[in-house]
């Protein structure tokens, strides 16, 4: 028979005590590293190359931009907009069925995330071809000769400032300068770094997403997927202390003996899980600079 989670002496003890000691120190560390890594204002405009940039550096560029110049903006545009359609049809179906049950569980938020993460995604990257249709129009027009007659392209010098467009990152060592990303920018960075608890369709499409855009995978972010993590747990905890009920995973069960040794496991999965999709970006890293 399952313990009443409502009665004092559910909580009142020494397991929940520890369990408790786990997410308050995870949550400190993670707000240290935010603050730490991401709390400092950041200029606006940055020169690639005149100093070395900050762990949380995020380019404008990089946010619609797609890993390859072969690949152009547009497609990362379809791709987003049809993986948002699917994940919003197929969560508004499991709202309809199963009303809001469906977010007693984690794998639920982490859905609703990533269907969030696909539609900021498609209002960036429409942002961003609109800006780059506007940039290679601005490029023609500084197009001489007869190479611009048959619409070839011709390099701009130097001084042209329109290095913000996709894969502007000068590749002879000149220096360039690139705009540094919006708020909503690092939103949806962080968003991305958030969502690595997966599975099934939404698992595939931020796969997909993941090869395919230029975002950078910075280590430090871990801390947002700690704290959405805790703010999870906390949230189950709440619940539980109201209305007495199963858990929605074992694991979390605070009558346990082992349930300090269990959250404090449970903790440590984040690390393999962010160290999975930091493997994927460094082999896409080592393959794209062949």
């Amino acid at each position: 028979m399952a313990a009443d989670t409502t009665a004092p002496s559910y909580w009142l003890n020494w397991r929940f005590l520890l369990c408790a000691i786990w997410i308050l120190v995870a949550m400190m560390i993670a707000a240290l590293l935010i603050w730490r890594y991401e709390g400092r204002s950041k200029p606006r405009y940055r020169q690639s190359g005149d100093e070395q940039e900050a762990a949380g550096c995020l380019y404008d560029d990089e946010v619609w931009g797609t890993c390859s110049k072969s690949i152009h903006p547009i497609w990362m545009l379809a791709y987003r907009i049809v993986a948002f359609s699917v994940l919003l049809a197929l969560l508004l179906a499991d709202i309809i069925i199963h009303s809001g049950r469906k977010y007693y569980f984690y794998t639920q938020w982490t859905f609703t995330l990533v269907t969030l993460y696909f539609g900021l995604g498609s209002s960036l990257s429409i942002h961003g071809c609109l800006r780059y249709h506007r940039e290679a129009e601005s490029r023609r027009h500084y197009c001489v000769g007869p190479d611009a007659d048959h619409g070839s392209y011709v390099p701009l010098g130097e001084n042209a400032d329109l290095s913000s467009m996709t894969g502007s990152s000068n590749h002879h060592g000149e220096p360039n300068w690139r705009t540094a990303a919006s708020a909503w920018g690092y939103v949806f960075q962080i968003v991305f770094q958030l969502v690595l608890c997966m599975h099934s369709v939404n698992a595939v499409l931020l796969l997909g997403d993941a090869i395919l855009n230029s975002l950078r995978f910075p280590f430090f972010r871990i801390a947002y997927f700690v704290l959405w993590t805790c703010i999870y747990v906390i949230f189950q905890w709440i619940i539980h202390a109201f209305v007495s009920m199963r858990w929605p995973y074992s694991f979390l069960d605070l009558s346990s003996p082992y349930a300090p040794l269990w959250y404090f496991a449970i903790g440590l999965l984040v690390f393999p899980c962010f160290g999975i999709f930091i493997i994927i970006f460094r082999v896409k890293q080592c393959y794209l600079a062949r």
